[in-house]
């Protein structure tokens, strides 16, 4: 079988030091996005189990899968959740969600929980979008402003590279320093252009890592244009799995001159983190 460069690590995760029937509230967030999915768990606020897996083709199935996913071996079933959250762009296809909440609040709410109050920019770089987010101490958006819907900029366009280059997704953010000088960003920002661009510097003899930081140089100054463009307000913090791409971040910090906050947490799970969080205020505003 062919390898698949552009496929990331699928993950579940459970604490052992929570003991959830013990729990007054427990809330759950589902985010189902156009790449990927998380599930996450809280037992009166605390994280207490998460997944994150690939969205399908089919959105309330990849929302069950990944709720059956971060479950697995907690002893917990979906009737002992309180309160479900379903976010992102397939929210409204989470089939046991008591409601739904737009992403741009729930990453502003699990961006405020994971690195804490401080936040008032974000960036959420995800799998088809990229969103800028103003905050307040509380986590509440202040103001918003998204891409337009192209792949450039975003673990989709990533992907595409990731494949077309035959490097491994996990590593294309430090094989993107491994070059003698920084080049120029590729010139489209569209990734069907930025592809085609890519491959005639491959025929020139450019290697691998410099079009790489050609391309990642590219995605960085297209998210600093939209930060431009709202304002950026310290602290600043980036959600969604190009996050954990140095490659992208480093180039992005240079340019805008800031230092992005940085977390033990997991970065693709904010979405699902924020609706979880608001799914315990909603299940204890009910029980009043």
């Amino acid at each position: 079988m062919a390898k698949e460069f552009w496929r990331w690590k699928e993950y579940n995760w459970k604490s052992e030091d929570i003991d959830w029937k013990g729990g007054t509230t427990i809330s759950a967030g589902v985010d189902v996005g156009s790449v990927s999915s998380q599930s996450v768990i809280l037992v009166d606020g605390e994280l207490f189990a998460y997944s994150n897996m690939r969205t399908g083709s089919d959105s309330p199935m990849s929302a069950q899968n990944a709720m059956n996913w971060a479950l697995e071996k907690t002893d917990m079933k979906l009737e002992n959740i309180h309160y479900v959250v379903g976010t992102g762009y397939g929210r409204v296809n989470v089939p046991f969600a008591n409601k739904t909440i737009t992403e741009i609040a729930c990453h502003a709410r699990g961006a405020n929980f994971m690195y804490g109050n401080t936040v008032r920019t974000l960036i959420d770089m995800g799998g088809q979008d990229c969103k800028a987010i103003q905050c307040d101490e509380k986590g509440k958006v202040v103001n918003f402003l998204m891409n337009d819907k192209c792949a450039a900029g975003t673990g989709r366009g990533m992907e595409v590279f990731a494949d077309l280059l035959s490097l491994s997704i996990e590593e294309v953010g430090e094989l993107s320093f491994q070059i003698d000088e920084e080049p120029e960003p590729v010139s489209s920002t569209c990734v069907i252009f930025a592809k085609s661009e890519a491959t005639r510097l491959l025929r020139d003899g450019w290697p691998k890592n410099k079009v790489l930081a050609a391309y990642s140089s590219a995605m960085a100054h297209r998210v600093v244009t939209l930060l431009e463009r709202i304002g950026i307000q310290k602290d600043f913090a980036i959600t969604g799995g190009i996050a954990k791409n140095i490659g992208v971040v480093n180039r992005l910090q240079k340019e805008i001159g800031i230092e992005t906050l940085k977390t033990d947490y997991d970065t693709q799970i904010a979405g699902a983190l924020g609706a979880a969080l608001f799914g315990k205020v909603l299940a204890e505003k009910a029980r009043k």
